[in-house]
């Protein structure tokens, strides 16, 4: 018998709580999953490579149906996102011919590592976006991870630069001190050079 996992994508459909949804919606995301657990089970009775083409490959077809309905699951009903299908149905194609010349596992393994970081990010968002809509501006701010990054990605090189210019000045016995304005910002001050 299969395990649970695989089964899931063939009970999804009769036990699915997601009655409300549209049923390409819903069908497409149970059809994926039993394909992904079908081609599971044959590789692992099998171990024969054709058959770890049969698990392998669609994780890589389903994680794209995946992206596409987390993307689109605030859109009109009935819509699609012409642009976006193209671009994963050509994804797909491209790991999908890579793949099979190759023949190296690391190469699917990034790729649907990829696919499954994308959806992570996308879920972070969706989370975080409605979060911050409930929450108190000044908390909401804290939400703002690409403002963040622009912050922090200034501070960083900022302190790069600061450390660069520390390890030289110190390499050439200019004595650098660092100090702190107004006790928290960095800055270095030289001292002139020793004389012997």
């Amino acid at each position: 018998m299969a395990p649970a996992a695989d089964r899931e994508g063939y009970w999804g459909p009769t036990t699915s709580t997601l009655d409300w949804c549209e049923e390409n919606y819903s069908v497409t995301w149970y059809i994926a999953e039993f394909l992904v657990g079908m081609g599971s089970w044959c590789f692992h009775m099998t171990l024969k490579y054709e058959m770890q083409l049969l698990d392998e490959l669609p994780m890589i077809y389903s994680c794209c149906i995946f992206v596409y309905c987390m993307f689109e699951c605030f859109k009109i009903k009935n819509s699609v996102n012409y642009h976006l299908l193209f671009t994963l149905v050509l994804f797909s194609l491209i790991v999908t011919t890579v793949y099979l010349k190759v023949k190296e596992p690391i190469f699917h393994q990034v790729m649907y590592g990829m696919l499954v970081f994308t959806l992570v990010l996308r879920s972070i968002y969706i989370v975080t976006w409605n979060f911050r809509k409930k929450v108190p501006p000044i908390i909401g701010i804290t939400t703002q991870f690409h403002a963040w990054w622009h912050i922090l990605t200034g501070l960083g090189s900022y302190l790069h630069i600061l450390f660069s210019l520390y390890t030289r000045t110190l390499y050439l016995r200019y004595r650098p001190k660092v100090k702190f304005i107004f006790g928290i910002w960095p800055v270095i001050l030289f001292e002139p050079l020793r004389k012997h």
